[in-house]
């Protein structure tokens, strides 16, 4: 599940992969894809991190402790990568946003974040322009 928007609204300058701390009604979800990306954030709270806004649906096999499909999860990181992610987000105009959540080898669910900062619209229609040229020379390359 990819953050698509993400990649659209910021340039992405560097990329971490961190571990979630969810409950076992949420990690069902996440391999049934059921993960959508909009307005979700991270944010630092008592120098840990934390995603805001990710929503994972409701399983639905679960009972009475099903989850609730959006709250704040904490995502894990080493302290050295914590460090840098602080230092940098005390930059103006930088944030950190989930760009992909997966499942590794060991089929635990990871996100990739992304140190980011924010387009200029001709930015964006730069970007779409792009997009278009890419397009068309596939389509005469077929």
């Amino acid at each position: 599940m990819n953050n698509r928007q993400a990649y659209f609204n910021y340039h992405i300058e560097d990329k971490y992969v961190a571990g979630v701390v969810l409950l076992g009604t949420e990690v069902k979800s996440v391999r049934d894809g059921k993960v959508s990306f909009n307005d979700a954030f991270c944010m630092f709270e008592r120098n840990e991190l934390w995603v805001r806004g990710l929503y994972i649906a409701e399983y639905s096999h679960g009972t009475v402790n099903n989850h609730i499909a959006v709250h704040d999860r904490k995502l894990l990181l080493t302290k050295k990568e914590l460090a840098r992610l602080q230092i940098k987000m005390k930059d103006k105009g930088y944030t950190i946003v989930p760009l992909k959540v997966f499942l590794n080898e060991k089929n635990l669910v990871k996100v990739e974040i992304g140190l980011a900062r924010g387009k200029k619209l001709h930015d964006k229609r730069e970007t779409i322009k792009q997009r278009d040229t890419e397009k068309e020379i596939k389509r005469y390359l077929k």
